[in-house]
C-alpha cells in the first residue's frame, strides 16, 4: 500500500518515492530505511534495527547509518537540523514524525469503478500448502509449536516472490491425522504439502519436517531437528531458515524431474524458466547458452516473468564473467538490462537484485555491486546466494573478515548450493587477504574439487598454493587449467575478479606470473 506525507508518495510496491507524482532518486538502501521508518511511525526504531533492515546484519559503522540517514533526509527535504519528517533521538534511534494520510481518491468506494478485465491466465508456477504441525508425546506447554513453527515458515515463504504460498487459514484446515497428499494438493490446487510433527525428545523437543509432491506423493526433501528446552527459540528460528534455503534449491529440482517431455514450445513459461536454471547451474558455455534459449522462451510466453529476464542476466553475466564469446562488454551491457528489466517488474524479487549486483562487479563498482546485492538479502535474508555474492564483493573490496562471515552465512544456509565451489572460493581468496596461505590453499583445493567448478577457481587454487610455497599442489592445478582453458591468463583472472587491493594484486600477479601466465 502507499503510504502518503506531504507532497510525497512512498510506493513500495515500485520501489520509488515521487514528489508530486515525480519519481525521487535514490539508492536503493536509503529506500529500505525510509521505507522501513514509515512502516513503524508508531515507534522508536534503533540503529541495530537499521542494520538488519537495510544492511541485512552486516557489520557496519555508524557513518554509514548517518549516511542512509542524511540521503533519506535529502530525498524528503528535511534536514539534520529541520527534522521534520525523521527525527534523531540521540543515543536511542529515530522516528518517522510526519503525518501519513490516504489521499481522497482512495476513500472512494470501490464500486464506484468499474472492474478491471480479467487478466490473462498466468504460468502454472510452484505452489505449497503448509499444514499444521502434529504433536507427539508433547507436554502441554510446547503444543504451541505444532501451529507456531509452520505460521513463520508461512511468513517467510511469503518472501519468495517464485513460489506461491497459501494462506493460513486454508491450510490449517486439515489438521490431525497424517496428512492425505493428494487430496489436499487437489482441495488446495497446490503442487506441494510441508508437513511436520513436534515430539518430546529426552529433556528438550524434535522436530521432523516433509516436503511432498502432491502430483506423485514422493517425499522430496524432509530434515530433522532437535533442541533443549533453553534452545527452543534458536531452535524455531533455525527450523524457519533450513526450510526457505531447502525449497529453494529442492523445488527448482523437482520441477525440472516432472517438466512434460518434448520442445520448448509445449512448456509453460514456469518449467522453461526451471529447466533453464537446471542448464544455467552446470556452467559451461553450451549449457550456458541453452539455458539462455529457455529463459528466452519463458520471456515469450510471459513478457512480465522478472525471474526469466534475471534468467537472462544471469547468463549473460556468466558469459562475460567466463569469456564464453568475444565480447564480453556487450554481453556485460545486456546482462546489465536484462536485470534491470527483472527489477522493473518486479522490485522486490530477491533474484532480480541480485543479478543487478552481480553486473556490478565485473566493473570494478563494488559499492553500487553491495548496494543492490544488500538490497537482495534485505527482501529474502534467507537468500544464500544473495550472502555469498555479498561476500564476494567484501573480498574483491579488502573486507576480509566481513567477507568470511558473509560465506558462513551462505553454507549454513544451503551447503549443496550449486555455487558452492563460489563459495569455498571466496573463502579462499580472502584468507589470501588476510595473508594466511596455508588457509587460502586449503579452501582453495576445496573449492576447485567442488562439483561445477570452472578453471577460474583453478587459477585461484593455484594462486594460494603457490604462495603457500607448495610447488606440487600448484602443477596439478596448472595442468588443469592448461586442460581446461589453454588461453588463461593473469588479464583473465583480474578482469573477472577486479581486486582493489594494490598489494594483493602484486602478490596474485607475481604467482601467475611465475607460472607463465
Amino acid at each position: 500500500m502507499d503510504h502518503h506525507f506531504g507532497p510525497f508518495t512512498l510506493d513500495p510496491d515500485r520501489f520509488e518515492l515521487r514528489r508530486d507524482g515525480v519519481r525521487v532518486p535514490m539508492e536503493p538502501q536509503v529506500f529500505l530505511l525510509l521505507r522501513h521508518l514509515v512502516d513503524h511511525r508508531d515507534r522508536l526504531v534503533t540503529k541495530e534495527e537499521l542494520v538488519d533492515a537495510v544492511f541485512g546484519g552486516r557489520a557496519v559503522s555508524d557513518a554509514a547509518i548517518a549516511s542512509r540517514v542524511r540521503s533519506a533526509r535529502e530525498a524528503v527535504g528535511d534536514d539534520g537540523t529541520r527534522q521534520a519528517v525523521i527525527r534523531t533521538v540521540h543515543g536511542q534511534g529515530f522516528r518517522f514524525v510526519a503525518e501519513v494520510y490516504a489521499p481522497p481518491w482512495a476513500q472512494v468506494a470501490e464500486t464506484d469503478h468499474p472492474a478491471p478485465d480479467a487478466a490473462p491466465t498466468p504460468s502454472a508456477k510452484p505452489s505449497i500448502a503448509i499444514l499444521p504441525f502434529q504433536a507427539r508425546a508433547l507436554p502441554l506447554p510446547l503444543a504451541v509449536l505444532t501451529d507456531a513453527i509452520p505460521h513463520e515458515v508461512i511468513q517467510a515463504l511469503s518472501r519468495l516472490r517464485w513460489l506461491m504460498v497459501i494462506a493460513r487459514g486454508s491450510s490449517f484446515r486439515f489438521r490431525g491425522a497424517d496428512p492425505d497428499v493428494a487430496c489436499i494438493g487437489t482441495t488446495l490446487n497446490v503442487r506441494y504439502i510441508l508437513s511436520g510433527t513436534v515430539e518430546a525428545d529426552g529433556s528438550g523437543v524434535a522436530v521432523t519436517t516433509e516436503l511432498c509432491d502432491t502430483r506423485t506423493a514422493a517425499v522430496i526433501w524432509a530434515d530433522r531437528f532437535a533442541a533443549p528446552q533453553a534452545g527452543i527459540p534458536d531452535l524455531r528460528a533455525q527450523i524457519v531458515t533450513h526450510i526457505v534455503a531447502a525449497l529453494e534449491v529442492y523445488i527448482p529440482l523437482n520441477e525440472v524431474r516432472t517438466a512434460p517431455l518434448g520442445t520448448s514450445d509445449n512448456l509453460d513459461a514456469w518449467s522453461n524458466y526451471h529447466l533453464g536454471l537446471h542448464h544455467m547451474y552446470r556452467f559451461t558455455a553450451t549449457d550456458n547458452a541453452r539455458a539462455a534459449a529457455l529463459f528466452a522462451r519463458a520471456v515469450q510466453q510471459d513478457p512480465g516473468f522478472a525471474r526469466a529476464h534475471a534468467g537472462l542476466s544471469f547468463t549473460r553475466f556468466q558469459d562475460a564473467f567466463m569469456r564464453y564469446r568475444d565480447t564480453p562488454d556487450v554481453a556485460l551491457r545486456e546482462a546489465r538490462a536484462h536485470a534491470e528489466t527483472g527489477v522493473t517488474l518486479d522490485p522486490l524479487d530477491p533474484f532480480a537484485n541480485f543479478n543487478m549486483g552481480r553486473s556490478y562487479w565485473l566493473q570494478g563498482d563494488l559499492d553500487r555491486s553491495s548496494e543492490w546485492l544488500g538490497r537482495a538479502i534485505a527482501l529474502n535474508p534467507n537468500y544464500a546466494q544473495g550472502h555469498y555474492a555479498q561476500a564476494f564483493t567484501d573480498m574483491l573490496g579488502n573486507r576480509a573478515g566481513s567477507a568470511l562471515a558473509g560465506v558462513d552465512r551462505a553454507v549454513n544456509l544451503s551447503p549443496l548450493d550449486p555455487l558452492a565451489y563460489g563459495m569455498l572460493g571466496t573463502r579462499a581468496m580472502s584468507w589470501l587477504h588476510k595473508g594466511d596461505y596455508a588457509q587460502a590453499a586449503d579452501w582453495g583445493n576445496r573449492a576447485a574439487r567442488t562439483p561445477g567448478a570452472h578453471f577460474l577457481i583453478s587459477m585461484i587454487a593455484l594462486i594460494a598454493n603457490t604462495l603457500d610455497c607448495n610447488d606440487d599442489g600448484a602443477r596439478v592445478w596448472l595442468a588443469d587449467i592448461r586442460a581446461r582453458r589453454p588461453d588463461a591468463s593473469q588479464a583473465h583472472f583480474f578482469q573477472s575478479f577486479p581486486v582493489v587491493d594494490g598489494a594483493v594484486r602484486h602478490k596474485i600477479g607475481t604467482a601467475l606470473a611465475r607460472h607463465g601466465l
